[in-house]
């Protein structure tokens, strides 16, 4: 007997028949004699209509009832399925986050799982039933509702495959597995049957949709095996997250995008040691997350410093810079919109020469130009206009997939 944890996106949950194909993914795990916790996200665009609905009563909601109000679209999820499981005479029982309880600390809408009590579950289990999470949710130590964040739903059932010892975690979503690119831009891209931690979380962070990059993140520190697979295919096998690296031993694995990214330079900060520090600082102190990083030198002993940030962002962090000019010693406060960052992941970069030239190639021939480049062992990353992303998605993807 093995203990199986299954999670089934908003698009898997949204109708009352795909519940019942829900259902048959998890009777036929227990058919296997496995035991089984099942992780559900809200019902199709359930969370973004409550989201519609909150802004109609109030702008800027309190944080504490925006994670209350958001967080009921799973537990109407968990009843239906228990109940969708209870019609087969299969014994099933729902659970929120906070009955578990899964323990977070106290930031509303992304808040970080501290640990999670196994009691609950493993009594439910030990009495024959499947239990039903409710995924994207927690419980402070004060006892507030709180959320992971979107695409959280993931986060909870590989943080619950790590506390339970699971043998894996079973993620089903509307695509079979994990894309070398996205299949509304690539009509026919290719599936890789594994790929590593290292290379989907920087899939997830660079723009896939496929897994949320903090489930990511616990897969690897805890070596959870992850499988992606199809919903609505009876004998998907997916591809497999696994801690072995270059599986297929390829250049690269996926081409990525990640749209509504802005520019911001700062220009003509004092060539002196601290000043990168005291901008960072006051971005970190701001809650401001920064990407793509890149300091040139000017004249006069000066240096520009130019970062990306989610368009999101854009407003906040100019205020802040704008408001700290004189603090931080800037001449000048630049930004640019509407931009994109297209990204190519491998292992295979590192050790293989050319590649960069390859990329750049295609970009060259499309007449696509670079606002900013970035690089890692296992990834080269370029700013492009957002008008042009799919075209250099397309571009890369033939350039190294055809």
């Amino acid at each position: 007997m093995g203990l199986i944890v299954q999670k089934f996106g908003g698009s898997s949950v949204a109708t009352t028949e795909k519940l019942k194909l829900v259902a048959e993914h998890i009777k036929k795990e227990l058919d296997l004699k496995n035991q089984v916790v099942v992780v559900v996200s809200a019902q199709g665009k359930t969370t973004d209509r409550l989201i519609a609905e909150e802004k109609e009563i109030a702008k800027n909601p309190s944080p504490r009832e925006h994670d209350v109000l958001v967080s009921t679209g799973e537990q109407i999820t968990i009843a239906k399925l228990s109940m969708a499981l209870e019609q087969q005479g299969i014994k099933a029982i729902s659970l929120t986050g906070w009955q578990i309880p899964i323990v977070t600390n106290s930031n509303y809408s992304n808040s970080r799982i501290r640990y999670i009590h196994n009691e609950t579950i493993t009594e439910y289990l030990r009495a024959g039933n499947v239990v039903i999470v409710a995924g994207f949710q927690g419980v402070d130590e004060n006892g507030n509702i709180t959320t992971l964040g979107r695409g959280g739903s993931d986060t909870t059932a590989v943080a619950l495959s790590a506390s339970l010892g699971a043998d894996r975690c079973d993620i089903y979503t509307d695509v079979d597995g994990v894309f070398s690119a996205d299949p509304r831009i690539i009509p026919e891209p290719r599936k890789m049957d594994a790929v590593s931690y290292d290379e989907m979380l920087e899939l997830s962070s660079m723009g896939a949709k496929v897994l949320h990059n903090r489930c990511v993140e616990i897969g690897k520190k805890y070596d959870v095996p992850i499988y992606v697979k199809s919903t609505f295919e009876k004998n998907s096998i997916g591809s497999l997250v696994t801690k072995d690296n270059n599986l297929e031993d390829l250049v690269i694995n996926g081409v990525t995008k990640d749209d509504y990214i802005s520019r911001i330079t700062v220009v003509g900060l004092e060539n002196k040691i601290g000043r990168t520090y005291s901008l960072f600082k006051l971005l970190s102190e701001h809650s401001i997350n920064v990407d793509i990083i890149v300091q040139s030198f000017g004249e006069h002993i000066t240096k520009d410093l130019a970062f990306t940030v989610k368009m999101g962002d854009l407003p906040k962090t100019l205020e802040v810079l704008e408001n700290h000019k004189e603090e931080i010693n800037a001449k000048e406060i630049l930004h640019c919109e509407n931009l994109s960052k297209v990204s190519i992941i491998g292992v295979g970069i590192a050790n293989k020469p050319g590649v960069a030239a390859d990329m750049f190639e295609a970009l060259y021939e499309n007449n696509i130009n670079m606002h900013m480049v970035t690089t890692s062992e296992i990834k080269i990353s370029v700013l492009v206009d957002a008008n042009k992303a799919d075209l250099a998605v397309k571009a890369i993807h033939e350039k190294f997939f055809k």
